[in-house]
C-alpha cells in the first residue's frame, strides 16, 4: 500500500487537481493531455525521476511537465540499449528528453553514439507546407539553442551535435546501424526524410518514436506518417501520450 504522504507527492508532481474524477474515481494521472485513473507507479521510481529532472533542468518544455511521454521514451531507449547500433534524435530543441534518457540508460557507458540533429533555432520556411502554415507553423518559433546544448552535454564523449537542416543534415550522421531513432520537428516534410533515410539503417529491434504522431495540432504528421506506413506495410502504434512507436 502507498502511504498516504507519498501519494500526495505524487499528486502534487503530477499537477493532479483533487476534484478530477474520471467514471466515479480520483484521477491517478492529468498531465500533458492524459488523464487516467491507471497505475502511474513509474512516478515513484527514483531512478526515473531523477533522469527526468535533469531533462526538466533544460527547459525544454517550459512550464508544465510530460512525465508520461518522458517514460515512454526512456522504455523505449531501455530496449534499444540491449541492441547493436546509435541512437539518433532529430528535433532536439534544448536536449531535455535526450538527456533524460541519457542519464536513465547511464549512456556515458554505453559502447554507443548519439546524434543529435537540430537546426537549434526553429523551423525553417521551406519545409513547411502550405497546410502546416495554416495551423500556425511558422519559421522560427523557438530560441537559437546551440550553445546551450552544447554546454548540456559537453562531458559526453559519445555525443555528436549537427546543426542544420533535416533533410539537408542526415548525411552527416555517419552510422550505418540505429538502434533508436526519435523524431520530433513540427512538422512533416523532414520527419518523413528522417524516418527514410535511417529505416534501412535501423537493426531488427530497433525502435522509432514519434513525439508528434498521435497529437491533434500535429494532423499532417500523423496523415504523412499514416501513408508511410501503409506503403511500407509497418504498423505505428498510436499512443494515448500522443506519441507514436514503430518497430524495425
Amino acid at each position: 500500500m502507498i502511504p498516504r504522504r507519498l501519494k500526495e507527492v505524487v499528486r502534487v508532481a503530477c499537477g493532479i487537481p483533487q476534484e478530477l474524477m474520471l467514471n466515479g474515481k480520483k484521477a491517478a494521472y492529468n498531465e500533458d493531455g492524459l488523464a487516467t485513473i491507471h497505475n502511474c507507479d513509474f512516478m515513484q521510481d527514483e531512478r526515473f525521476m531523477k533522469a527526468y529532472q535533469i531533462g526538466k533542468m533544460t527547459g525544454s518544455w517550459g512550464p508544465y511537465d510530460i512525465y508520461w511521454r518522458a517514460y515512454v521514451a526512456c522504455w523505449a531507449a531501455t530496449q534499444a540499449a540491449r541492441l547493436e547500433g546509435d541512437f539518433v534524435e532529430c528535433g532536439v530543441n534544448r536536449g531535455g528528453l535526450a538527456s533524460v534518457i541519457m542519464s536513465y540508460v547511464n549512456f556515458q557507458n554505453l559502447h554507443k553514439t548519439f546524434y543529435l540533429l537540430d537546426t537549434f533555432c526553429g523551423l525553417v520556411p521551406e519545409y513547411i507546407t502550405d497546410e502546416e502554415k495554416k495551423l500556425g507553423r511558422l519559421p522560427g518559433q523557438y530560441e537559437e539553442c546551440y550553445e546551450f546544448v552544447r554546454k548540456t552535454f559537453s562531458h559526453f564523449s559519445n555525443v555528436q551535435i549537427i546543426k542544420g537542416t533535416i533533410p539537408d543534415a542526415l548525411t552527416r550522421v555517419t552510422t550505418q546501424q540505429v538502434a533508436y531513432l526519435s523524431i520530433d520537428m513540427n512538422c512533416v516534410i523532414p520527419e518523413i526524410a528522417s524516418i527514410n533515410y535511417f529505416w534501412d539503417k535501423l537493426v531488427p529491434g530497433g525502435i522509432v518514436l514519434l513525439d508528434d504522431y498521435a497529437q491533434n495540432i500535429f494532423k499532417p504528421q500523423k496523415e504523412g506518417f499514416d501513408r508511410w506506413s501503409f506503403q511500407r506495410k509497418v504498423p505505428i502504434l498510436q499512443l494515448p501520450t500522443g506519441q507514436g512507436i514503430i518497430i524495425r
